[in-house]
């Protein structure tokens, strides 16, 4: 079972690559705009924390690093990595109480507000705070895709025996 574990968690780092990579809309500083998101949390919903963490983290990463963003690839690696883990434990403490879908939304939500404010954070370290504003709205459509693409996901993979990995 490990395994099939560690092949699935290494299919969904590369989804994610390859997700963050197809389409790129630059960014007013330097940075992107992709649909990476929704593998991220994605993974985070069908994975253990750990498996989810590590194929976020590393698909996101590598992206940067083969798109030319290698300064990114630190902060992506962490960034990423968290959504997935909010995405997992918020969808779990979540759905005992408000089910499946509102589970999946609020954690969802949660972690791409993670994501928003991480870039804020790290940007503003390499361009100044004030200048890092103009990537915030920019970040949040980026979540907003990456929340109902990924939902959608879930959805379309829910019955799937092969994503029961955990």
């Amino acid at each position: 079972m490990k395994t099939k574990k560690l092949v699935m968690a290494a299919l969904m780092a590369a989804l994610a690559c390859i997700a963050t990579m197809i389409i790129k809309v630059p960014s007013p500083l330097k940075g992107y705009v992709n649909l990476g998101d929704c593998i991220i949390l994605f993974a985070g919903w069908i994975f253990s924390p750990t498996y989810g963490f590590m194929a976020a983290a590393i698909g996101s990463a590598m992206a940067d690093v083969f798109s030319g963003y290698v300064l990114y690839a630190p902060a992506t690696f962490i960034i990423k990595g968290i959504m997935a883990l909010i995405a997992c434990y918020g969808y779990k403490l979540c759905s005992k109480k408000c089910g499946d879908l509102p589970s999946r939304i609020i954690s969802g939500i949660l972690a791409e507000i993670f994501m928003v404010l991480g870039y804020y954070v790290f940007e503003g370290f390499l361009y100044g705070f004030i200048p890092s504003l103009v990537n915030i709205p920019v970040n949040a459509v980026q979540g907003v895709a990456g929340l109902i693409i990924g939902v959608i996901l879930v959805k379309i993979f829910k019955g799937n025996k092969m994503l029961k990995v955990e």
